[in-house]
């Protein structure tokens, strides 16, 4: 079975341009699901030291995915049967493997989660928290404003070039999930907290040293990482005394849930932030409740 992912990851890289998150994910997952049949001796081929995919049916799948239940949530148990799935109609395609084991195997109900967002006050309180004296801290007030403003992944925010960054039209190129590209609109006060940022990036560090694209840069001259960003919203959550906790994702989630509650529509939301589906927006309305029964209350006419 080690071949057979082998041969899926490189499709997923190849063919379906999947980023290289997604891909790292789904063969972990899969890595998982063959070390569960070997230790449970299901699926094995005539040897007995491998699990041969051919021989991995239905309720081996529903096995491993019962095993999973009993100590992981119930999302990250749908995203592992995802990969098997994705896996699985890999050789079936090919002609690898007689029938898919995970055909009407149903993806687990996910348990409601609101997603995290801050008031107003709190987002504002957030933003002028790193020093407007400091290079580090000029750049990380670039940082904690272009995630506002733009309502983008932490990912796609470490991955922005200068060359991304349109400040006379106002808009940033963001390549998003799967590679895919979309355009956003960027606030004026974050593009005037990029521009002290860069006037200040020789302090930060020497030219002869940093990556000449990338906007956000360490002091040793390299791209930030993701980790290093939350460690940052970590700190100045922490030194904002905001009582909520926040990650990079609660700011996108607050850029959602402050344009709905301004009135914005749900569709142009869904464009701003990427999402391939309208249903993994509508989970931002919940927010919205109590404006939703202020305005039944006044405008239903049976209310």
């Amino acid at each position: 079975m080690l071949g057979r992912i082998a041969e899926f990851e490189q499709s997923l890289q190849v063919e379906e341009n999947a980023s290289g998150h997604t891909v790292r994910n789904y063969i972990s997952d899969l890595r998982q699901l063959r070390a569960f049949l070997l230790e449970h001796h299901q699926a094995l081929n005539e040897e007995g030291n491998e699990v041969a995919a051919e021989r991995v049916d239905q309720s081996a799948i529903r096995a491993f995915l019962a095993a999973l239940l009993r100590r992981n949530r119930r999302s990250s148990v749908g995203r592992k049967l995802s990969a098997a799935k994705g896996f699985f109609r890999f050789l079936l395609r090919r002609n690898l493997i007689a029938r898919d084991p995970t055909a009407g195997v149903l993806t687990p109900k996910k348990q409601q989660q609101l997603p995290v967002h801050l008031t107003v006050d709190d987002m504002f309180r957030l933003l002028e928290a790193p020093s407007a004296e400091t290079p580090d801290g000029l750049r990380d007030r670039a940082l904690l404003e272009v995630l506002y403003s733009c309502g983008l992944r932490v990912s796609e925010l470490v991955g922005l070039d200068w060359s991304d960054v349109d400040a006379s039209l106002e808009l940033v190129r963001v390549r998003g999930k799967g590679g895919k590209e979309r355009l956003v609109p960027i606030g004026r006060k974050a593009l005037a907290a990029l521009a002290a940022y860069r006037g200040r990036l020789p302090e930060l560090c020497p030219r002869r040293l940093r990556d000449q694209k990338a906007v956000y840069l360490n002091r040793r001259g390299g791209r930030l990482t993701a980790r290093s960003v939350a460690r940052l919203v970590e700190r100045y959550v922490l030194t904002s005394g905001l009582a909520t906790k926040a990650s990079p994702h609660a700011l996108r989630h607050s850029f959602a849930t402050h344009l709905l509650n301004a009135g914005a529509d749900l569709r142009a939301i869904q464009e701003l932030l990427g999402h391939a589906s309208l249903s993994t927006t509508q989970k931002y309305t919940h927010v919205n409740l109590d404006q939703l029964m202020s305005v039944y209350d006044k405008a239903h006419p049976r209310a």
